[in-house]
């Protein structure tokens, strides 16, 4: 990468593999941004440290300095009970739209239920998110976010770091959701 004198890296590695590829670039001189989807996944923050400082960027469905973070309050109090970053925010709009479903339904059956998420909006941790009904996907917000020292609006310590995310540029969900050409086969919708 460095004798082909690359400005930006776009890797899949998360975890140790990530951590270990910024070190090495940054102890090689490499001056390259590095563009993530996983740079948060728990101990990656930790393991990176400083190496990623200005340099490691991540889309993000959402990070905790979001400007008027609506995961704020949920975020802090998982931080707080269990000592650790609530990373897989994911889950909640998961469970959100299925106990949605299943109140709508009145039913737990996983055919009616899957069937009563298609379309379903709702405000999840990161904003407005929707269940697009042609394929299943999750729609919602998306940010890119670097990896920057704690301080002014960028104010929540990942992992006790002293380093955060900040947001780079916001895109809202429509603007995020792409088109597909899914041709998703599904069973016959209950009666």
């Amino acid at each position: 990468m460095r004798a082909a004198n690359a400005d930006t890296v776009i890797t899949g590695n998360w975890g140790p593999d990530l951590a270990l590829l910024v070190r090495a670039a940054r102890d090689a001189g490499l001056t390259a941004n590095f563009y993530t989807y996983y740079g948060g996944v728990i101990g990656t923050p930790t393991a990176i440290g400083p190496a990623g400082e200005n340099r490691m960027r991540m889309v993000a469905y959402w990070h905790p300095n979001i400007e008027g973070n609506p995961g704020e309050k949920q975020y802090l109090e998982f931080k707080k009970r269990f000592g650790e970053e609530y990373y897989g925010i994911a889950t909640y709009a998961g469970m959100t739209l299925m106990a949605d479903a299943m109140k709508r339904t009145k039913s737990t059956d996983p055919l009616r239920v899957a069937y009563a998420m298609e379309g379903a909006r709702l405000t999840g941790l990161n904003g407005e998110i929707e269940m697009r009904a042609s394929d299943h996907q999750l729609l919602q917000p998306l940010w890119l976010v670097s990896w920057t020292k704690v301080g002014g609006a960028n104010r929540h310590d990942i992992e006790k770091t002293g380093f955060t995310w900040k947001t780079e540029a916001a895109y809202p969900t429509y603007v995020a959701s792409q088109p597909t050409s899914c041709q998703m086969k599904r069973p016959a919708r209950p009666s």
